[in-house]
């Protein structure tokens, strides 16, 4: 049998060694024996209880449990649906693993390989960074791009900023909540891109630096296509890891369904 702490020390493993606060095992004892995983990119309630019901102990979440970067608050800790998601946690013995940072620090970050293969665009890629990932792809509008990373990635949708006929062949792409404008306008400066392709950010910041450049005649777009949906993808893609590390014990990997509804 493995145990918990055998599966977190492989997880680790490929990424440079640091003190995380992020990355602990919320729940559980690392001495238990795995007997089953499932891989989420957030724990809700639905995806906590699915666990349960296929037998899986051992959940491996990106983002944490209680509706906060901080694995948990006690500022919610009379909250009663903070208290019922914990109840149901600790009755079924669950053992839960917040893999974040590490799997960001992972050469080239875990999570930007799920997304560009998710998006076919692997062969196109030109550098990875620590936090983007730059590419040359085929001339194609913004529009058309929109399009197909929406369908690509089951979004049900993006929001773009620009010309939605102008052409894009540079492009810049970053998870998750790497589109504020200290990381997305150096970008647009020093890599002299058409298009950056991100998760979320601050609408005051990137988007507004994209309106003013096509005031000024510049050619630039911006896709804005949600936290949860480029982050996903890394998940996805961390199954198949976790898959071939231990074989010998079944990995589920859990999608949620979309968080917003659109009138």
């Amino acid at each position: 049998m493995t145990n918990i702490q055998r599966v977190i020390e492989k997880l680790i493993e490929p990424a440079r060694r640091f003190e995380s606060t992020t990355d602990i095992l919320v729940k559980g004892s690392a001495n238990v024996d795995v007997e089953g995983i499932v891989i989420a990119f957030m724990l809700t309630q639905e995806v906590l209880e699915k666990a349960i019901s296929i037998g899986a102990n051992m959940i491996i979440t990106h983002e944490g449990p209680f509706y906060s970067h901080d694995n948990w608050k006690e500022a919610y800790a009379e909250d009663p649906i903070c208290n019922a998601k914990l109840q149901v946690i600790e009755e079924a013995n669950i053992n839960i693993f917040r893999f974040h940072d590490y799997f960001h620090r992972y050469t080239p970050d875990g999570i930007m390989v799920g997304l560009i293969r998710k998006l076919e665009w692997e062969k196109y890629v030109e550098e990875n960074q620590p936090t983007a990932t730059i590419l040359t792809i085929p001339k194609k509008s913004v529009m058309e791009i929109a399009m197909y990373v929406k369908e690509k990635l089951g979004a049900p949708f993006v929001k773009v900023v620009g010309d939605q006929f102008m052409e894009c062949e540079r492009i810049g792409v970053l998870a998750g909540y790497r589109g504020g404008g200290e990381l997305v306008i150096p970008l647009f400066q020093n890599q002299h891109l058409d298009l950056v392709i991100a998760g979320e950010g601050p609408e005051w910041e990137a988007p507004e630096y994209v309106r003013d450049a096509i005031h000024q005649r510049e050619k630039k777009a911006l896709i804005m296509i949600g936290h949860a949906v480029s982050e996903e993808p890394g998940m996805e893609y961390l199954q198949s890891l976790v898959q071939a590390y231990f074989p010998h014990i079944p990995v589920h990997y859990f999608k949620e369904k979309p968080l917003y509804q659109i009138y």
